[in-house]
């Protein structure tokens, strides 16, 4: 028996027009999600490794004044090594219990240091890149010794 073409449309070749089409359509936005989860897990960790690097130089400092230079000095490696924009980096240091001088002998550190990460492929046309940013942000706690400060 003879098949009749005209009970259905010619579909030879179209599977791989198909599948690139669908393809396209699907790996698109796939590839941006990853590249853009990469970029926001980066600046995520470099938040983390500023908060707690910090504050552990602060913390370990024998002096206010050594524990600027060090906390400072700490904090611009983090930015150069994880590629953060310095510009919108806000670090905060706070102590406990609350009253006290930060820092200061036997008190609590805390830094929190928060950042914004801008979207890939994001144009700086009518503050697009501004509005496509994710604010990322981390804290960290170091015990101070009781002993700090006494030199």
């Amino acid at each position: 028996m003879r098949r009749s073409r005209a009970w259905g449309k010619n579909d030879e070749g179209s599977a791989a027009l198909e599948f690139i089409t669908v393809g396209v359509i699907l790996l698109v936005p796939l590839v941006y999600l990853v590249i853009a989860l990469g970029a926001i897990q980066e600046q995520t960790l470099g938040a983390e490794a500023a908060a707690r690097h910090t504050a552990r130089a602060v913390a370990l400092a024998p002096d206010a004044a050594a524990a600027s230079e060090h906390g400072e000095a700490v904090l611009t490696g983090i930015i150069d090594e994880y590629g953060l924009d310095p510009a919108e980096v806000d670090v905060s240091l706070s102590c406990s219990p609350a009253g006290v001088a930060c820092p200061s002998a036997g008190a609590t550190l805390t830094v929190t240091v928060a950042a914004r990460v801008r979207l890939p492929l994001v144009p700086p046309v009518f503050g697009l890149d501004r509005a496509a940013s994710v604010r990322v942000q981390a804290h960290a706690a170091q015990k101070v010794s009781r002993l700090w400060g006494t030199e």
